[in-house]
């Protein structure tokens, strides 16, 4: 999955607005304009199509971290340089207010099944030994856990 298809499966998720994904950018502390927005949005291979950077998208999840749960105290994060899905994964985790047992039944939505020990292997540091990679199977499938829950009629 690219950054620009979760960025897309977020909005109509969220049902969110030009100017409402413009806001959360500005809850991060970053400034974009509403034709950014529009152009990261097109599918591939449009005319208009503009891919979104790692940084800009850790940037929208770093700023919907803070809608959804509002500003930490203290020093904003930085936005990573380069996103992976366990990354992803934990930032979205962290937005929708999820604990283990909601996410495993976010899953069992979608007919998966996935233990804590499993889900607690993705929010691992790479160098450990229970680390596991998030693949696009299981991030796909959370995002359409989520879309069951905030969206129950486009199932």
């Amino acid at each position: 999955m690219t950054n620009n298809d979760i960025l897309r499966r977020l909005r109509y998720t969220f049902n969110l607005t030009d100017t409402a994904m413009v806001d959360i950018f500005a809850a991060a502390e970053a400034i974009v304009t509403t034709e950014q927005v529009i152009a990261w949005l097109i599918k591939e291979g449009e005319q208009e199509f503009v891919k979104i950077s790692d940084t800009e998208f850790a940037t929208f999840l770093n700023g919907f971290i803070n809608t959804k749960r509002g500003k930490r105290d203290g020093e904003q994060p930085i936005p990573e340089s380069k996103l992976n899905n366990n990354i992803i994964f934990m930032k979205l985790r962290i937005a929708l207010n999820m604990k283990a047992e909601d996410v495993i039944a976010t899953l069992a939505l979608v007919d998966f099944d996935l233990s804590k020990h499993e889900l607690s292997a993705f929010s691992r540091k790479v160098e450990n030994k229970h680390y596991r990679v998030c693949n696009d199977q299981i991030l796909r499938l959370f995002l359409t856990g989520v879309q069951q829950q905030y969206r129950p009629e486009s199932k």
